[in-house]
């Protein structure tokens, strides 16, 4: 069988709330991170359906035995923050997957020619090959930043196929990329804008979602 990038936008009326507070220019910094934690939570509660490696057991109930299913605590999972963008949707992930490794990965988009570089790198060495892999990068515009952060994953034995993507905003020249390179991946995105300025911004997106985070 082929594979295909796949692109969710769950229809939860919750993440159509946060959504449309992350992209009211009169949202003030301390909301807006708010919402982008509540994105991040909704979002990756939707990427762990059927993601999540699970274990059947039973266990005794206060009236008897039962059937049971627990996460698999022998599979390693790790979530993978753009910086710094990626960091507001973060705590929302962390709330749902406790026991996931945290590794930062910076990326910094030249303005001109709008490719990335990296400035900071804190990925291991290698992945274990089952490992799940949670990328959180709010806005997937041109595609830069995220194919050199696949690039970075892949090289250290990621699989894409075991990887999750969540986004606020995703864009058509991003998917494509991704499609082209990476066509296992699934993306989770509360929403896929059509246009991408020639500054490399969505519209009408949300901004600028690292300055709008912190506030700077």
């Amino acid at each position: 069988m082929t594979l295909q990038l796949r692109v969710y936008v769950p229809p939860h009326p919750l993440i159509k709330h946060w959504l449309a507070v992350a992209r009211d220019a009169a949202t003030p910094s301390v909301l807006f991170r708010s919402a982008m934690t509540e994105l991040g939570r909704w979002l990756t509660y939707e990427a762990a359906r059927e993601w999540l490696p699970t274990q059947d057991t039973t266990v005794q109930s206060p009236l008897g035995i039962c059937p049971a299913t627990y996460i698999d605590p022998e599979v390693p999972m790790a979530v993978v923050p753009i910086l710094r963008a990626g960091l507001g949707l973060l705590e929302g992930a962390q709330t749902l997957l406790p026991l996931a490794s945290i590794y930062h990965l910076g990326l910094v988009r030249d303005e001109t020619s709008l490719q990335p570089s990296c400035y900071l790198n804190k990925l291991p060495e290698k992945f274990h090959p089952q490992t799940r892999v949670l990328i959180t990068d709010p806005m997937l515009a041109t595609g830069g930043s995220i194919i050199k952060a696949m690039e970075e994953l892949t090289q250290r034995g990621v699989d894409p196929a075991l990887t999750r993507i969540i986004s606020v905003v995703a864009a058509p020249p991003a998917l494509q990329k991704l499609g082209a390179a990476y066509p296992g991946l699934i993306i989770y995105t509360a929403t896929i804008d059509e246009q991408v300025n020639d500054q490399g911004f969505i519209v009408p997106g949300l901004g600028d979602a690292g300055d709008r985070t912190f506030g700077t």
